[in-house]
This record gives structure tokens, C-alpha cells and sequence, in this order.
């Protein structure tokens, strides 16, 4: 996946253009590592699910 698509998913997200995004096993480390750079990491939920794939939410409040 390319940084701009993920930048731009991950902003969709903050605003609730998107509600959630599914991430598949293949694109994880590319999207996980763009992720972390951001401040407000602490506010995606990352939901693991079976096979290696990840749908991940933006919440309002960070977690713990």
C-alpha cells in the first residue's frame, strides 16, 4: 500500500467519512507502520481477525 492511500484512509477515519476500514494480511505492516507515526495512534482500534486480517475503528477517546 502506498503512504498517501493509508494517510488518506486514516484521516477518513478521524473525520467518520469511514467508519471502519478493513486492512487485509498482506497491506498489516505497511499500513501498522504509518499508523504509529501519527499523534493520535492511541485513538485506532485495531479488531484482529481470523487469518492475519484487521479492520481498524477511530475512537473518540484513547486507550489506555
Amino acid at each position: 500500500m502506498q503512504k498517501e492511500l493509508i494517510q488518506e484512509i486514516l484521516e477518513k477515519l478521524k473525520d467518520g467519512s469511514l467508519s471502519e476500514y478493513y486492512v487485509e494480511k498482506e497491506n498489516f505492516l505497511d499500513f501498522r507502520v504509518e499508523l504509529v507515526k501519527r499523534n493520535d495512534f492511541k485513538h485506532f482500534r485495531g479488531i484482529g481477525q481470523r487469518g492475519g486480517d484487521v479492520i481498524y475503528q477511530y475512537l473518540n477517546t484513547p486507550r489506555s
